[in-house]
């Protein structure tokens, strides 16, 4: 994940500081903005009888604009914060505004969409007492990412989300946790809805795919998905109000009144590149992919590679932009694939292997992987598909 950081004081400078240097380390690429200005005079804007009205003009910060990550230098920013803030969520990086409330809500109100594709937007005072999440709490992570920085600097996260304040099933949290692409988001306010009223919440999960030992929520009523359509002329259909299956059909009675459905992302895509191979064209062999496979980028569960790869940026942009994980193996870790593949002598003498895409398409599938795309090279790049074997876990991660 980036995480870029606004400030707009020197104190909120040294804050942001702060932030860089206690999650250096982890996984996240932390990238601190500054919109600290200083004033001048630069015109008399009228003139009324005794009174002189002075508007004060904004200099811009002269630091030199270069972008980094992790060195602790600090980015001018020179555009409006909401323009800034336009392109930052553009970009599908986490915000952290150090600052007011107000300062954050008008910079990203004219760029929210909706709560499955907007970006985390965070808020925190300079003093680092609290850190309060704004926006994506749960499907883009602002919540955790509250919490993982409060513990980081000894701050208290402010989380408003009503599920999580009363300790309650989170229907989005476990859809993003399970890997499920969400059809209907309309529905998720109407699940919160019925947990948060006391209401048990009733669920189907396509037969075979519950993992065997997973601890069901008191919330959450479990019953059967049947397998057709069938029940007898003075049966009810039963109502449920979350669906989970592979293709969901209308027809089935558990399908018909549900208040939401979900579907597993059950494809990866595993890839290796030669170092530096533009964004645009790892992009078009995804695609190019995916439609020859008859396959949508809605479905795929993660993109995988080897962990010599993974500051490749045309991953690491393809990965943001689609809200898809990176997952990286090591050498060893890929050996042990078992499956019959593509070889090649030059790639094992280059980073210990000799196949990188297929045998991390299916390391990232765990167990039951199958390869459904076989190794495609194009462009000093491979590419293959392998489908998961997809289980439902109540289980946090």
């Amino acid at each position: 994940m980036k995480i870029s950081v606004i400030s707009f004081t020197k104190t909120g400078q040294k804050m942001a500081e702060r932030i860089l240097k206690s999650m250096c380390g982890g996984d996240e690429t932390i990238i601190l903005y500054s919109k600290c200005s200083r004033k001048k005079t630069v015109q008399t804007a009228e003139n009324s009888g005794d009174v002189t009205t002075q508007t004060f003009g904004v200099i811009p910060n002269k630091d030199t604009n270069v972008p980094t990550d992790n060195t602790g230098n600090t980015i001018a920013v020179q555009e409006s914060v909401s323009v800034w803030a336009g392109e930052q969520m553009a970009a599908h990086h986490a915000l952290v505004f150090v600052g007011a409330c107000g300062i954050a809500v008008r910079a990203i109100a004219p760029w929210i969409t909706d709560k499955l594709h907007d970006s985390p937007v965070l808020v925190m005072d300079e003093q680092g007492q609290y850190v309060i999440p704004l926006l994506a709490g749960h499907y883009g992570g602002a919540n955790e990412l509250a919490v993982q920085i409060a513990e980081k600097i000894n701050a208290i996260p402010v989380i408003t989300t009503a599920t999580d304040l009363q300790n309650k099933f989170a229907v989005d949290l476990f859809a993003k946790r399970n890997g499920l692409r969400i059809i209907n988001k309309d529905g998720i306010a109407k699940i919160s809805a019925k947990v948060l009223a006391g209401e048990k919440v009733t669920l189907c999960v396509e037969e075979g795919h519950l993992k065997e030992g997973t601890k069901i929520p008191e919330e959450i009523h479990l019953i059967s998905y049947p397998s057709t359509a069938v029940l007898s002329a003075d049966s009810a259909p039963q109502t449920v109000d979350i669906v989970i299956a592979e293709n969901p059909k209308p027809e089935h009675p558990t399908n018909t009144d549900a208040l939401l459905r979900l579907q597993p992302k059950e494809y990866v895509v595993g890839m290796g590149c030669k170092r530096g191979i533009k964004p645009q064209k790892i992009e078009a062999l995804i695609d190019e992919t995916l439609k020859t496979a008859g396959m949508k980028k809605e479905q795929i569960f993660a993109l995988a590679s080897i962990d010599k790869k993974q500051d490749e940026q045309g991953f690491l942009i393809w990965s943001r932009q689609h809200r898809v994980p990176f997952l990286t193996y090591t050498a060893k870790e890929l050996q042990k694939v078992q499956g019959n593949f593509h070889a090649s002598a030059f790639v094992e003498s280059q980073v210990g292997v000799d196949n990188v895409c297929e045998r991390a398409a299916l390391c990232a599938c765990e167990a039951g992987g199958t390869l459904v795309y076989e190794k495609h090279a194009k462009d000093g790049m491979t590419i293959a598909v392998a489908k998961r074997e997809w289980r439902i876990t109540f289980d946090e991660a």
